[in-house]
């Protein structure tokens, strides 16, 4: 399962913006030469970004995009929410949809492996704001051999 080019790329401008906004707005330009992301794509994802309510545009000389919060505050999953659809593992097309992805209308045999992912995704993009992205805080789970070694 992959995380849309929508999401990817809206995290990433929003954590530059959260890391060169602090002092003054950061123009789409700025942003787009640093994270190698096209202007005009970026131009999309803000406008769903301000829709959201997550950024806010200053206009006039020195204008460009502001975060509407503390940087603590915007987690992961409400920026991957405001640009791109939920994120699913399942193939199924309505989220929470009691009819499943079968031909016949029923939920496959692996469907509540793929949603239990899902459910587990959005609760770890939910538990990291975009200040623990600046600051490189996200948890990463440990390897395989050594949660063995724990657990024994």
């Amino acid at each position: 399962m992959r995380l849309s080019t929508k999401g990817r790329y809206a995290v990433m401008a929003m954590a530059d913006l959260a890391r060169h906004g602090r002092e003054r707005a950061v123009s789409l330009a700025e942003i787009a030469a640093r994270q190698e992301i096209s202007l005009s794509y970026l131009e999309q994802l803000f406008a769903r970004l301000r829709r959201a309510g997550l950024v806010k545009s200053v206009r006039g000389p020195g204008g460009g995009y502001r975060l509407s919060s503390a940087s603590s505050e915007i987690m992961v999953s409400d920026i991957v929410l405001a640009v791109d659809e939920p994120i699913r593992a399942t193939r199924c097309s309505v989220q929470g949809s009691p009819r499943g992805c079968m031909i016949g209308g029923e939920r496959c045999i692996t469907h509540d492996l793929w949603a239990g992912l899902g459910d587990e995704i959005h609760r770890y993009l939910s538990s990291v704001s975009l200040e623990d992205v600046v600051l490189k805080r996200t948890r990463r789970p440990a390897p395989v051999d050594a949660r063995e070694e724990v657990a024994a």
